[in-house]
């Protein structure tokens, strides 16, 4: 009986798996029409970081994004296992047409017929919000994908060991849906948003190619000396 029901559940989700490859291939877009996955999260730590990535297609290589190419060139490897009644899907491709997002998750659990998504990171946990918008976009997806409520998720991190479960309230679904929408105009009107030269440029791979000390105090020195010759 324990057989027959792993047998069906991984017949379920292979075929989940193929249709979802399926549809991906015939389906035809205009490359402005969608966005990865991954600007949702650019985009809530740094609006310019997301436009350079995804309107310039500047991609610059530091440690800790070395560090994040490593943990997942095991975890995009396509594969599915099954283990004690859970499935476990590696790379899925994910997409949502009512938001015009594409990307893939990392891994999604198959809880039964219920998938639980987990974003994986290269370093420790840490606070903030933008890692748990980009795993509500994917169970958003996975929502209207397959037609189920999906609830909960979660994030590990690589360095500490650590997972922690997220749970997608109504609050982080409609900010998932503002950053999608931002995100949309910001690349068809492609405006790159100006430096914030803040702590959140210390450790960003982009700042060679964003110079936020440069262009920010140009800014500033614009407006200073717009406002010594203006004639009061």
């Amino acid at each position: 009986m324990v057989d027959s029901r792993k047998d069906s559940i991984a017949h379920d989700h292979r075929c989940a798996k193929q249709a979802n490859r399926t549809y991906m291939t015939n389906k035809t877009y205009n490359e402005d029409e969608l966005i990865q996955l991954s600007a949702l999260e650019h985009y809530s730590y740094c609006p310019r970081q997301c436009a350079l990535i995804h309107i310039e297609q500047t991609f610059d290589e530091n440690l800790y994004t070395l560090r994040g190419r490593a943990v997942h060139e095991n975890v995009d490897l396509d594969s599915s296992h099954l283990k004690e009644g859970i499935r476990y899907e590696r790379a899925l491709p994910i997409w949502s047409e009512r938001l015009r997002l594409v990307g893939k998750a990392d891994m999604v659990e198959f809880h039964g017929k219920v998938p639980y998504p987990v974003e994986y990171k290269s370093g420790k946990h840490r606070a903030g919000h933008h890692e748990n918008l980009q795993v509500c976009a994917q169970a958003m997806c996975l929502e209207e994908m397959l037609g189920v409520k999906v609830e909960k998720g979660a994030i590990f991190w690589h360095a500490s060991r650590e997972r922690k479960e997220v749970v997608f309230t109504e609050d982080m679904r409609n900010k998932v849906q503002e950053v999608a929408a931002a995100v949309h105009r910001m690349i068809t009107e492609r405006f790159i948003p100006p430096p914030v030269n803040d702590k959140r440029c210390r450790d960003c791979s982009l700042k060679e190619s964003c110079l936020p000390d440069a262009v920010h105090n140009k800014t500033r020195h614009q407006h200073l000396a717009k406002k010594l010759f203006s004639v009061e």
